[in-house]
C-alpha cells in the first residue's frame, strides 16, 4: 500500500494512526500541501477533490479518511477499532463525528486559506475562529466522557479504538493554535495515555519524513 499524506494533515494522523493499530505497514508519499501539490495534475488525477490522504491498494485508490478507516476495520477487523455491542459502537462513531464532522472541516486547510484571501482574516482572526469551534466541540466532548461510568484510560475502555484516532489529531492542532486544553481534563488524560503507546507515537506529525 501507498499512503500519499502531508505530515502536519489531521486527516493524514488518524489514518496513520489507524494503520499502526491495525499493525499495517505503507509506502509513506509526501504531499506538501505548503507548495500546494495537492493541487496539482498529477495528485488530482489520484484524488480529483485534491485532499490527503488518499491510500493506494493496488489497483485501488481510497479516499476521504473516514472511508479508508472503515475500509480497513472492514478488510483487517483484528484489533478492532470499534466495540462489539451496537450501542457502545454508536457511542464511540458518535465520538469521532464530533472531530471528523463538526471540528476538523471549518478548520482545515482550504477553510482558513479562504478566510484569509476571501475575508482578510489575519493570524489573530484564525486562530479566535479555530480555537472557538475546538473549544466547543472538545466541550462536548468531554462531558461524554465524563458521563460515561466505565471509560478507562481511552475513550472507550481499557484498549484505544476509533474515537482515540480522531482525538489525538485534533488534540495537536488545539496545542498547535493555542487552545487552552485546562477545562478537558479527561480528553488531555487520554492524549497522553495514548502518547505512551507505539502506533501513537510513530503517526505524530513530527515523526513524519516531510516534518519540518
Amino acid at each position: 500500500m501507498q499512503l500519499h499524506n502531508f505530515f502536519r494533515s489531521g486527516t493524514s494522523h488518524r489514518l496513520r494512526i489507524a494503520l499502526n493499530l491495525k499493525g499495517l505497514a505503507c509506502d509513506y508519499i509526501a504531499v506538501d500541501l505548503r507548495k500546494n501539490a495537492h493541487q496539482s495534475a498529477a495528485f488530482k488525477a489520484l484524488n480529483p477533490q485534491g485532499l490527503v490522504p488518499a491510500l493506494v491498494d493496488g489497483g485501488h485508490v481510497l479516499t476521504q479518511s473516514a472511508a479508508i478507516i472503515e475500509w480497513l476495520e472492514e478488510r483487517y477487523p483484528t484489533p478492532a477499532l470499534l466495540p462489539a455491542d451496537v450501542h457502545d459502537r454508536a457511542r464511540v462513531r458518535a465520538l469521532a463525528a464530533i472531530v471528523g464532522c463538526d471540528i476538523h472541516p471549518v478548520n482545515n486547510k482550504r477553510i482558513l486559506d479562504a478566510l484569509r484571501a476571501r475575508f482578510g482574516a489575519d493570524e489573530a482572526a484564525i486562530q479566535q475562529w479555530c480555537g472557538s469551534w475546538i473549544a466547543e466541540g472538545f466541550a462536548a466532548f468531554e462531558a461524554l466522557l465524563q458521563a460515561d461510568p466505565q471509560r478507562g484510560d481511552f475513550c472507550f475502555g481499557s484498549q484505544p479504538g476509533l474515537a482515540d484516532v480522531y482525538l489525538v489529531p485534533q488534540v495537536e492542532s488545539a496545542r498547535r493554535f493555542q487552545v487552552d486544553l485546562g477545562p478537558y481534563p479527561a480528553i488531555v488524560a487520554i492524549d497522553k495515555a495514548c502518547s505512551t503507546l507505539d502506533a501513537f507515537a510513530r503517526a505524530a506529525p513530527a515523526a513524519q519524513p516531510d516534518a519540518s
